[in-house]
């Protein structure tokens, strides 16, 4: 008995929550029979919320039936829905309206299955919510799609969204036709790529993401961009960060503008009031702010800003006798022969009349500013066809160089035309510095030039020779070394006459004889030789240049008849900062030609590590000034170990210049170095002389001086 109590009080408890659930959720949970009128035997107290109606009104044959509730417009589909369901036993979903006691109109959404009751009788049970107001946002979400749809779709302004990797997630056909596609989905499918396909600038969607990243948006970013046909145009781009419920990154969403005929317009001002008429060059008003900008860029980076003062030479001759035109005609062309004079840096300007400025930047010394000037010079004075005749035409070039002259343009410009003044009273046709020093090393540098050709006409320069040693001081290599004693002149070092060479393209020629004199040198030397010496010969980085280098050195090979293998050309990291890809190539048809390959001065510039991993190298010269000192200062010594380490985990050979001493010596031998130079073993000395040194030592030098 007292369990069966237990029980029922159980059965009472649970039927308690059962009907505390059901009567409170937010709906009317109901059952009814499948009669016509979904007559109602039960309905939770949600009903009243639902419907107006109290439980006591839905319930039996003569209450309101449910089918009278239910809109007239919806009753046959509802009842085929849940007819369906019964016959197939299956829950059926359903959403219909039904009116209230009020008459207010709402939407419901009805859930149920066919069950059979107590008694075996088919029944419907279920639930029926308001989705009145659920239903109302959704068809406010559809209208606000549709109407941004449209927008979307007939806006003229370009609309996007793109991933931060630059791929289109979406796109309106404004965009694909300022873009020139046919299609939005054409651009989205094409267009995989915005960096590199679309902006004509490097790096500017790197600068998008700067400021996306900095701001959360950009307003009026202007950029040069590519059509699909290769064609470019501007445009402006307003957009922002699209962020998730959570702040995680969506995508960027903006619109874009063509603004190519602005742009225009504005150049056209532009140039029009910062460009000369005639020549299109820069005028005065552009010159001042270019000059600003090459001292503020010399101050920066330590070099020399030259100002140049052109003014031409029988110009008022050619003006009077032939006429404004023909004035006119010289003045472009001029114009035209200085600007291919120019690198990217510089400027030529006009200020009027036959008067011309150069802003000539990055120069850290002056001899590469004379090469330059002897360059206009000869440019300016080639011959110049006008009205059917020909004509000549000088300049004279007046030179004020920044810091030495002045720190502004004014005084700049005031100093150049002074020293243009001074050409003019020398004869015309030449350059004057400001300076007297400036123009005493300019009268050397053009007498040093005049006297290196002559020697180069008559092989007046010589080869000295520095053996290389190994750690048991053998002689196992050998360095030539460009030497000129000049009649007048005296003994010029490399130091003085290496740079001119390079500046005025002689660098070829001194070459060519410095290595038809090395190469037969080392076919003497190693005719007799069990194990031949290496002779190692410096190449410019100027020499780089030249498309058929490589099989001008296997020219001069062949001539002296001399295997590849016993050369090693010596390289400076120069040579890599210019066009690195081109360096690569000429290194690596110098491999393939069978010569060795050698980085000098190594330790001097800053990413010479970079190097070794990159090129084709087989041996690293360490540079002198990593070997001076380091028998006494520590600093020294452990940068010189590093590079020695380094150079040995790379499985280079590793040189070392300027040994001096014995202690400098055993430190780099028992550092690893696998050979020496330096005048502890040798000087460079002629080729007589190093035969002598061979024979006399055999091979091996002796400690102590020679």
């Amino acid at each position: 008995m007292r369990r069966a109590s237990l029980l029922s009080t159980e059965t009472v408890n649970r039927s308690r929550v059962l009907d505390t659930l059901v009567n409170n959720l937010a709906g009317m949970a109901y059952r009814c029979l499948n009669d016509a009128h979904w007559t109602m035997v039960f309905v939770s107290r949600g009903c009243e919320a639902l419907t107006g109606y109290t439980p006591d009104q839905l319930l039996g044959q003569q209450a309101t039936s449910w089918e009278d509730i239910t809109h007239a417009e919806d009753r046959q589909r509802v009842r085929q829905i849940i007819q369906q369901a019964v016959a197939t036993g299956q829950r059926f979903a359903v959403q219909y309206r039904i009116t209230t006691q009020q008459g207010q109109l709402k939407q419901v959404s009805e859930r149920g299955v066919a069950v059979p009751d107590e008694h075996g009788m088919l029944v419907v049970e279920g639930f029926i919510a308001d989705i009145t107001e659920y239903q109302a946002t959704l068809e406010a979400l559809t209208h606000a799609e549709l109407r941004y749809r449209h927008i979307f779709e007939h806006a003229s302004e370009g609309i996007f969204q793109t991933t931060r990797e630059g791929y289109y997630l979406a796109a309106n056909p404004a965009l694909a036709r300022i873009y020139g596609y046919d299609s939005a989905a054409e651009l989205m499918a094409d267009l995989s790529d915005i960096d590199r396909r679309l902006y004509v600038k490097p790096g500017r969607r790197e600068v998008f993401h700067r400021l996306m990243q900095a701001q959360g948006q950009v307003l009026n970013f202007e950029s040069e961009v590519y059509r699909r046909d290769g064609t470019r145009i501007w445009i402006s781009e307003n957009a922002h960060v699209v962020l998730g419920p959570k702040g995680e990154f969506i995508c960027y969403e903006g619109t874009v503008q063509d603004i190519s005929e602005r742009r225009h317009y504005q150049e056209q001002l532009e140039r029009q009031a910062n460009h000369d008429l005639l020549t299109g060059l820069p005028n005065r008003v552009l010159l001042a702010d270019r000059i600003d900008q090459g001292i503020a860029r010399a101050a920066l980076l330590g070099y020399y800003l030259a100002l140049v003062f052109i003014d031409l030479d029988n110009f008022k001759f050619i003006n009077d006798s032939l006429g404004h035109a023909a004035g006119d005609e010289l003045l472009k062309e001029v114009a035209t022969r200085l600007a291919s004079c120019l690198r990217g840096p510089d400027t030529v300007a006009r200020l009027g009349g036959d008067e011309f400025v150069l802003v000539v930047n990055d120069h850290y010394r002056t001899n590469s500013v004379i090469s330059l000037l002897e360059r206009i010079l000869q440019e300016i004075s080639r011959p110049v066809m006008l009205s059917g005749r020909e004509f000549h035409v000088g300049a004279s070039l007046g030179v004020a160089m920044y810091p030495n002259d002045g720190d502004d343009a004014q005084i700049l410009l005031k100093h150049a035309d002074v020293a243009m003044y001074a050409a003019k009273n020398r004869g015309r046709n030449n350059f004057q510095f400001f300076t007297r020093e400036l123009n005493r090393l300019a009268d050397e540098r053009l007498t040093l030039e005049a006297a290196m050709r002559a020697a180069l006409e008559s092989q007046s320069f010589a080869v000295h020779y520095q053996p290389k040693v190994n750690h048991r001081r053998r002689i196992v290599g050998v360095e030539a070394l460009a030497r000129w004693v000049h009649p007048q002149l005296g003994a010029v070092g490399p130091d003085r006459f290496i740079p001119v060479a390079e500046e005025t393209g002689l660098i070829l020629p001194l070459t060519r004889i410095i290595l038809r004199q090395a190469f037969a040198a080392a076919k003497r030397w190693n005719l007799a030789r069990e194990k031949p010496l290496c002779m190692a010969v410096n190449l410019s980085p100027q020499l780089f240049l030249i498309d058929d280098i490589v099989a001008q050195v296997a020219g001069l090979l062949r001539e002296a008849d001399l295997p590849p293998h016993q050369v090693e050309l010596e390289i400076t990291e120069s040579v890599f900062m210019g066009d690195s890809e081109r360096a690569v190539a000429v290194l690596s048809d110098f491999k393939a030609l069978g010569v060795s390959l050698a980085m000098d001065d190594f330790g001097t510039g800053y990413s010479s590590l970079s190097y070794l991993r990159r090129f084709p190298l087989d041996t690293i010269k360490i540079d002198r000034s990593l070997v001076t000192g380091i028998e006494h200062e520590e600093e020294v010594a452990m940068i010189a170990r590093a590079a020695i380490s380094l150079g040995k985990s790379l499985r280079k050979t590793v040189v070392a210049e300027g040994v001096e001493n014995q202690a400098q010596f055993d430190f780099l031998r028992y550092q690893g170095c696998d050979e020496f130079q330096g005048y502890l073993l040798s000087r460079p000395i002629s080729e007589a002389d190093f035969g002598t040194l061979l024979a006399q030592t055999g091979g091996v030098i002796p400690p102590g001086p020679l």
